[in-house]
């Protein structure tokens, strides 16, 4: 079975065989829950970016860094349902690949599965050794890499054993993440209301433009952020990786993608309104998590430790989400020919186990690397990870709108799940990322992605035309099959 043929049943059921013998969704178990989805979906809106990044853009904008949460939540919201409506019109695990492949060529199926494997190994080895810098912070005598490794080994298991296990080790991870920022909120608010702790005094709502404006380094300085914002919200199209395996696509795909607004309204915009109304901005600095400095300002006893180990959750969290992605992706592109057939092969518990072991031994080469590179190099390998993320969040937005064309003109089913504003919203989420993109190319800092982007462009270019030489039939367009239409 093609990746392109999907198993479309009614009811399907969790870990059990398709019906006429054929397991579900291209061989996978359909081990992943709502509750799993649910959380995959908020987990994959709360990472390190909020966590440890919002400080040094916050040094940049002050409270407008806020509004550039928000209007970056908005566009994200926008490609989200674009992605909601491919995912039910056609719920394949290779998801976005799949459709670059279907709607734009086959070429930018291959090219889209590869950059978004680059996105995760990256976004992988930086994780990694967050995690370790952040347990470094309890055990400063363990060095840093055997707590690499050793994150390293104990999610690669995680991640053999059974899509269950991954699905349930990252509702716990989002479970912290989501615990801790509620719990932040409402005592930021308890302060702002009642005036207790040592912050009680100074926090008021008026700190929100009191210290020169809302734009107090200007509007040019506070769209500078956005590259950074955008990074925040990488992982949150991870959704749509998980749609091979959960039980039932048709009901908790669409609810995961429509609690977005609130995540991001609550998790992003409202803790950091509630935290800049607490503590004014001029007293957050690069490098320093926003939350740590809030609960200690609020003076909570322990608070820094407890803030440590949130972050050293949305790390392992990334890490383990890196995992479980890079092995589908490979499996993707393997089953259309585009790397190695070996990447094809499941193992018994129904993983790509040798996918997922490439991933995890590059991600490895993360660890090496960030003994040796300076500290610039961590920024560099978060840069990478954001140019492939927006590549695939603009591939996600331009098959949507070929795809909408092509329901409009009545060549193919309409989606269960439409979005809003049809392929107007897809456009505007287009404009919007090439505009990040222009600023990424004028920040000398973060520009260097878009040469590495170069680079593993012209060595994508180059695998594609190898591969047509060897195997011709791989890059010819193929039509999509369907077992079961809408």
């Amino acid at each position: 079975m093609t990746s392109s043929q999907v198993d479309q049943t009614d009811e399907p059921r969790a870990g059990s065989e398709a019906v006429g013998g054929d397991a579900p969704e291209e061989g996978y178990e359909r081990g992943l829950g709502s509750r799993q989805v649910q959380m995959i979906a908020i987990g994959g809106a709360i990472g390190v970016g909020l966590f440890l990044g919002a400080g040094a853009n916050i040094a940049k904008a002050g409270p407008s860094l806020i509004l550039m949460y928000a209007l970056a939540g908005v566009i994200i919201f926008f490609i989200m349902r674009a992605l909601g409506e491919l995912l039910l019109y056609r719920p394949v695990s290779g998801s976005f690949a799949e459709y670059s492949r279907e709607f734009l060529g086959p070429f930018f199926g291959y090219f889209t599965g590869w950059t978004y494997w680059l996105m995760w190994v990256v976004t992988g080895m930086a994780e990694l050794t967050a995690a370790a810098i952040y347990v470094h912070y309890w055990f400063p005598a363990v060095p840093q890499w055997v707590t690499a490794l050793v994150f390293l080994v104990v999610l690669f298991v995680a991640n053999l054993i059974s899509v269950k296990l991954f699905g349930e080790i990252e509702f716990w991870f989002s479970m912290v993440k989501v615990t801790a920022l509620i719990g932040m909120i409402v005592i930021g608010l308890g302060v702002l209301t009642f005036g207790f702790s040592s912050a009680g005094d100074t926090a008021s709502v008026a700190n929100l433009w009191q210290f020169d404006g809302f734009f107090p380094k200007g509007i040019g300085s506070s769209l500078m952020t956005l590259q950074g914002v955008m990074f925040a919200y990488l992982a949150v199209e991870l959704v749509g990786v998980t749609a091979g395996e959960s039980e039932n696509p048709e009901k908790t795909l669409p609810k995961a993608i429509n609690t977005l607004p609130w995540r991001i309204a609550l998790f992003y915009v409202g803790a950091l309104t509630v935290i800049l109304c607490v503590v004014k901005w001029t007293e957050f600095a690069p490098g320093v998590s926003p939350f740590v400095e809030a609960f200690a300002k609020i003076g909570i006893p322990a608070g820094a430790g407890i803030v440590n180990f949130v972050v050293l959750t949305a790390a392992l969290s990334s890490c383990n989400s890196g995992m479980y992605s890079t092995g589908r992706m490979l499996r993707t592109l393997a089953d259309n020919g585009e790397a190695p057939k070996i990447f094809n092969k499941l193992s018994s518990t129904k993983t790509p186990a040798f996918g997922i072991t490439v991933s995890v031994l590059f991600m490895g080469i993360g660890v090496i690397l960030n003994y040796i590179v300076p500290e610039k190099a961590f920024g560099y390998v978060t840069s990478v990870a954001t140019a492939a993320g927006i590549w695939t969040w603009l591939m996600i937005l331009v098959s949507h709108i070929l795809y909408r064309r092509a329901v409009d003109a009545g060549r193919l089913p309409a989606s269960s799940f439409p979005a809003p504003g049809g392929a107007k919203c897809s456009w505007v989420a287009v404009a919007f990322l090439l505009f990040v993109t222009g600023l990424i190319a004028y920040d000398a800092d973060s520009r260097i992605c878009l040469y590495v982007m170069a680079v593993w462009a012209v060595a994508l270019a180059v695998g594609w035309a190898v591969l047509k030489t060897r195997n011709p039939q791989v890059t010819e367009r193929r039509e999509p099959t369907f077992e079961k239409a809408h």
